[in-house]
């Protein structure tokens, strides 16, 4: 199925809570677009549709960088992982000078490409695997959400930890995964994050905004 019609057909226009600045293509019911996916899937045609969904850490820091936007102003800015493009945008939104959404699914970028044009923001999008590349072109990285499956969340941070060693500024967004380094990170912004109970079994959780510090100088920094 054509990615852009799966993304239309199965969500509504809707404003993240946290951050009701901006818009997004969303899922309005967890079951449905799942069913849709599924069945799309077993034809080998879709993914889980994780970018169908604001996760809690991608709202908080897409709501950091609102509300501060001199740290993005007139940087260059990688989202990794990007899902429905929320953290991206907030980037652009804030003053970016230049902001690369990364995401592998194809139905993500075609919800990011979607949700930019819906807010009238630029931002480029590429489906190539950037995990590992160390590129000192990007002044900041954010990550939303990473730290949830062990395998995955080391590989991320080691690569987080990397970039930061080249002096770019590295921000992750996290409501207590089980993954979440224990050291190397200092606490930018706290906030509580509404949430659906179908995707968190809970109202609302507690989510942290930190920066990751490079390898060499990790120390358990936590507030």
């Amino acid at each position: 199925m054509d990615p852009v019609i799966f993304v239309r057909r199965n969500t509504a226009v809707e404003a993240p809570p946290l951050v009701p600045e901006l818009q997004l293509r969303l899922a309005t019911e967890v079951t449905p677009i799942w069913q849709a996916s599924e069945e799309s899937l077993a034809r080998g045609a879709v993914p889980p549709p994780f970018w169908a969904f604001a996760w809690a850490g991608g709202q908080a820091l897409a709501r950091y960088l609102l509300d501060h936007p001199e740290t993005v102003a007139g940087r260059t800015v990688l989202d990794f992982g990007s899902g429905s493009g929320l953290v991206a945008l907030a980037a652009a939104k804030a003053g970016a000078r230049r902001v690369l959404a990364a995401e592998i699914d194809h139905f993500a970028a075609a919800a990011i490409a979607l949700n930019a044009v819906l807010n009238r923001l630029k931002i480029a999008v590429t489906t190539a695997d950037v995990l590992g590349i160390v590129n000192t072109d990007w002044d900041i990285i954010t990550a939303g959400d990473v730290c949830y499956e062990r395998e995955m969340a080391e590989q991320v941070t080691s690569w987080l930890r990397a970039l930061a060693g080249t002096g770019a500024l590295v921000l992750l967004g996290d409501p207590g995964r089980a993954y979440l380094p224990a050291t190397g990170l200092v606490k930018r912004a706290r906030y509580r994050v509404p949430t659906s109970r179908e995707l968190e079994d809970c109202d609302s959780r507690e989510t942290v905004v930190w920066q990751m510090l490079p390898a060499l100088t990790a120390r358990d920094e936590r507030l």
